[in-house]
């Protein structure tokens, strides 16, 4: 069992309870196989997140140029579909957030930081953080669907674009990773 010894944050300044242990990663991936069942019978679809922002970037797009996103031919979709309130998935987001941060405070695991090798400063990290998520949204896009929609939705219907995704984010992540392990040591 994984647990944390010296929890490090604003929570864990304020209580002297060690965090809970970490949940089984077998049992944890058959709770998510479960609710990715459970979305399939209530909405007819997977998981993913991608649709969300992209739902909300078409709507914001019509809000100050309404002929330019009617033109557009992927901003058009999802107009078509109305308001991002009426999509499913913007409410999935909310709800991962707000389980996350329930979650968190329940296990004595929440605290707001930001995690870093020690060679990095603050800034540094942000900014790599918000350029991988830059190199990330685009890859979801050209990928079309993010990596829970590629890896699970596309995994669990054996969809060969998308266990072909997940080999390549395995066979990039273990080709990488010896260039930036430096900055967690």
């Amino acid at each position: 069992m994984n647990t944390l010894a010296n929890p490090v944050g604003p929570t864990a300044a304020r209580s002297n309870a060690a965090p809970s242990a970490f949940w089984n990663p077998y049992l944890a991936g058959f709770c998510l196989g479960l609710t990715l069942l459970a979305t399939y019978l209530a909405a007819g679809r997977g998981l993913g997140a991608t649709g969300a922002f992209s739902s909300v970037a078409a709507w914001l797009a019509s809000v100050f140029s309404p002929e330019h996103a009617q033109a557009n031919y992927v901003h058009s979709r999802y107009l078509a579909s109305g308001s991002p309130l009426t999509a499913w998935l913007i409410f999935l987001l909310i709800g991962s957030f707000i389980g996350a941060a329930v979650s968190g405070v329940l296990s004595g695991r929440f605290a707001i930081s930001i995690e870093k090798g020690p060679r990095l400063t603050d800034s540094q990290r942000l900014w790599l953080a918000f350029a991988g998520g830059v190199i990330a949204a685009l890859g979801a896009k050209v990928a079309r669907g993010c990596t829970s929609g590629q890896a699970l939705t596309g995994g669990s219907i054996l969809n060969a674009g998308s266990l072909a995704f997940m080999a390549a984010v395995f066979a990039a992540a273990y080709a990488v990773a010896w260039m930036f392990r430096k900055e967690w040591l």
